[in-house]
């Protein structure tokens, strides 16, 4: 298994005549597989909430969604589920797939009663999700369709932080509308999994098996990106990185001790890519062409049993001219514009918090627009409905809430359970 590692400048000319320049940096990143690489084994715990309000028809999807995956799994796999109400237990502990059909009893005994606590669900899938994790991909599903408050949202995050350092997968899937979209992002975000949105029961089951067809896909795990800066060259102070493909999300950046910048991306998959974008400014340069920065990417490959492989080191260049003609690469532009769509979103969201309903449909006019100029139709169907509602003096629902936020963060994609 290798590395594609593509890194390109929205512009790659640059005015020598000015004194300081703005561009986006766009670094592609992949998991490229060999002919003789074998699919690595699976480890996997499903979170599941079982509180009262999960009672009937959503409850039995989703045991029947869990089911589904059990079946698709191998017996090389591992798997584990936690389940929790007010109070969390560990219903299967981590274990090899070798009897399927005692899992899947065990999953149907679940009754839903009791109140919500995901941060101790997500405590104890952790504990177990450790145990399997040597030479697997290893991730987490956790769905519930209410607030956590039986729990501790901040303990939520630290506990999202703590897997994503043991190189855990956390998967958030909101069921219904009547769960916190800002909690499951930032544990989704931090785990560096996926936020998805079951506004139907019968939805479980495609939620379930596209996530898990994401999930073989996985080639490299514990992918870092490393990159360095040349100098007169730096990044923007604010929100300078971000992951815009396949989901919108911020990324935070830490120092290595040989002082390059470090961003953590997680798993790799296979010809599937990552696309970060960073904001930099370059100092006025002399002319030709300048190197501006480095960039490489250290990793793991568990099929092989190697932990802390590195890419080779790709320089990035700019053509430093005083003719200076803009040379815009569309597909960095395309990333540029997923990025701004999420944040506009975000903004509109902030505006509707603070009772500025105007300012809120104005700005998801604007990025109903911007989903537009990237080609996102459904977004910006969703994002303009949301805005002609507020401007009519009505007021989102939570699904209206729910789907615009996650139209921000991706372009929705119908994937076919296998």
């Amino acid at each position: 298994m290798k590395v594609n590692l593509q890194p390109a400048l929205n512009d790659v000319n640059v005015d020598a005549n000015q004194t300081s320049s703005q561009r986006q940096l766009s670094i592609s990143v992949s998991a490229i597989a060999d002919t003789q690489d074998r699919t690595l084994p699976i480890n996997l715990c499903l979170i599941l909430d079982h509180s009262g309000s999960m009672n009937g028809k959503p409850l039995e999807t989703v045991k029947k969604a869990a089911n589904l995956l059990v079946d698709r799994l191998k017996p090389s796999d591992r798997l584990s589920v936690v389940v929790f109400d007010h109070r969390a237990k560990v219903l299967i502990a981590n274990q090899s797939v070798e009897d399927p059909e005692q899992i899947k009893k065990q999953i149907n005994r679940l009754s839903a009663d009791g109140g919500t606590a995901i941060d101790e669900g997500l405590r104890l899938a952790i504990e177990e999700l450790a145990k399997g994790k040597k030479d697997r991909i290893s991730q987490a599903f956790l769905l519930t369709d209410g607030e956590n408050e039986h729990g501790d949202n901040n303990r939520c995050f630290k506990f999202a932080q703590l897997a994503a350092g043991y190189n855990l997968t956390l998967n958030t899937l909101g069921f219904g509308d009547n769960w916190n979209q800002d909690v499951l992002e930032r544990i989704a975000d931090a785990g560096l999994g996926t936020l998805s949105y079951i506004q139907k029961p019968d939805q479980a089951v495609n939620e379930f098996g596209r996530l898990f067809s994401r999930i073989q896909t996985v080639g490299l795990t514990n992918a870092y990106l490393l990159f360095s800066l040349m100098p007169n060259v730096r990044l923007a102070e604010l929100k300078p990185v971000a992951q815009v493909y396949p989901d919108t999300i911020e990324l935070p950046l830490q120092q290595e001790a040989d002082g390059r910048f470090a961003i953590r991306l997680g798993d790799l998959m296979r010809d599937v890519e990552r696309v970060i974008l960073a904001n930099i400014y370059l100092g006025q340069l002399p002319e030709g062409q300048q190197a501006i920065a480095n960039v490489q990417i250290r990793y793991d490959d568990p099929a092989q049993n190697q932990p802390g492989l590195f890419t080779t080191n790709s320089p990035v260049y700019a053509n430093v001219t005083r003719a200076y003609q803009p040379n815009i690469n569309p597909q960095v532009q395309q990333s540029i514009l997923a990025l701004a769509k999420y944040r506009q979103t975000q903004l509109a969201e902030a505006k509707l918090q603070q009772g500025d309903r105007i300012g809120a449909a104005t700005m998801l006019q604007t990025a109903a627009k911007t989903a537009l100029q990237m080609g996102d139709t459904g977004a910006a169907t969703v994002l303009q409905t949301s805005a002609t509602q507020l401007q009519s003096g009505g007021d989102l629902s939570e699904s209206d809430r729910k789907k615009t936020r996650i139209v921000s963060k991706t372009v929705l994609q119908d994937i076919p359970p296998q």
